[in-house]
């Protein structure tokens, strides 16, 4: 059970709350899930969660496949089981190696990854990690996507950790009957 009510549909909400989320529900998500939910009680923050989320989602310079990617390695590093959950079927669809995902999963580097792919999981995992980027991984996405792309997967991944951050204190479940799909790791 999580530790709020879960807002999804527009009964007892505010015209506010209904008119957010009729917008959340007409835009690229097409319903309202995971930290939406939470956000609803406060219209305005989950207003503009949802304009940052869809734009850091669907139009940055990145492929989805390596947005994706990204996600899963701050899932993992959160082990945010919804997060996770949820964007495992999206980077599947988005054509992400499935030998990738599973090394994410296990929290091993994906050897057998494109060098696009090392490069986003080596930025996204060290800055999980330590906090900070080295200059020689800064380099590599810089010089692959520009000023712009570092940006952009920098968001991306603070925005997911924030993510990550909400349905893990809140603590969002897993939809009836899913297993458990992130098994804890040794931390430092």
């Amino acid at each position: 059970m999580p530790r709020i009510p879960l807002i999804n549909s527009p009964e007892g909400l505010t015209l506010e709350q209904q008119r957010v989320l009729a917008t959340v529900v007409s835009g690229p998500r097409g319903r309202i899930q995971g930290p939406l939910m939470a956000a609803l009680h406060n219209p305005a923050l989950a207003e503009k969660w949802s304009e940052l989320g869809a734009m850091l989602r669907y139009t940055t310079c990145l492929p989805s496949r390596l947005s994706e990617l990204a996600i899963l390695v701050t899932a993992r590093a959160w082990d945010a089981q919804l997060e996770w959950h949820i964007h495992e079927r999206i980077a599947r669809e988005a054509d992400l190696d499935p030998a990738i995902i599973e090394a994410i999963r296990k929290g091993t580097r994906p050897e057998s990854a494109d060098v696009q792919a090392l490069e986003i999981h080596d930025f996204v995992d060290e800055m999980q990690r330590t906090r900070r980027i080295s200059q020689p991984v800064y380099d590599k996405v810089l010089a692959r996507w520009g000023v712009n792309g570092v940006v952009e997967l920098t968001a991306l991944t603070g925005y997911y950790s924030m993510v990550a951050m909400t349905l893990n204190a809140h603590e969002f479940p897993l939809p009836e009957g899913a297993p458990v799909p992130l098994l804890p790791l040794p931390r430092d």
